[in-house]
């Protein structure tokens, strides 16, 4: 996967506003919109753009209970592991996950409708699985900052 200095000028623009159409895109960058179109089809098509998405407030939608759950499990075999991965990708209650390093093993964001709502996930997700040893929840106060902006370097250190 390589990318040059328009390709990083136009992730940059993107990953702020993913509207933006290809000519406005193209203005910015200094491309044709059909230009600007290709390099957008192989960013996407060589997995540097990952997908299109649209951060929703999980309070409007009546979710405003969020969460922060370290799971820690009771062995780490490759078995255990893809099999808990699969569980968190679909458990549409999960909006994200990470596979981590360190004491816990996994990192989950989670959201509810209520504390009841959390704590009948929590029986079913979580108690119903052998292979959980522990997990720790901690309650979110304030999303400071949510998205999924990632710096882009120019590829030349220009």
């Amino acid at each position: 996967m390589q990318y040059d200095r328009i390709d990083a000028n136009i992730l940059a623009l993107i990953q702020k506003n993913n509207r933006l159409t290809s000519e406005v895109i193209g203005e910015k960058v200094g491309l044709s919109a059909t230009a600007t179109q290709r390099r957008l089809k192989r960013l996407r098509s060589e997995g540097i753009i990952e997908a299109d998405v649209s951060i929703v407030s999980a309070k409007a939608v009546g979710r405003p209970i969020q969460m922060l759950v370290l799971v820690t499990l009771e062995r780490e075999r490759s078995d255990i592991i893809d099999k808990f991965k699969q569980d968190i990708k679909s458990s549409p209650e999960i909006a994200t996950g990470f596979y981590v390093t360190g004491d816990p093993d996994f990192l989950l964001y989670i959201t509810a409708r209520s504390m009841e709502d959390y704590e009948q996930f929590t029986r079913r997700f979580f108690y119903d699985n052998p292979h959980i040893k522990s997990l720790k929840t901690m309650v979110v106060v304030d999303r400071v900052k949510s998205g999924f902006v990632v710096p882009v370097e120019d590829p030349y250190g220009d």
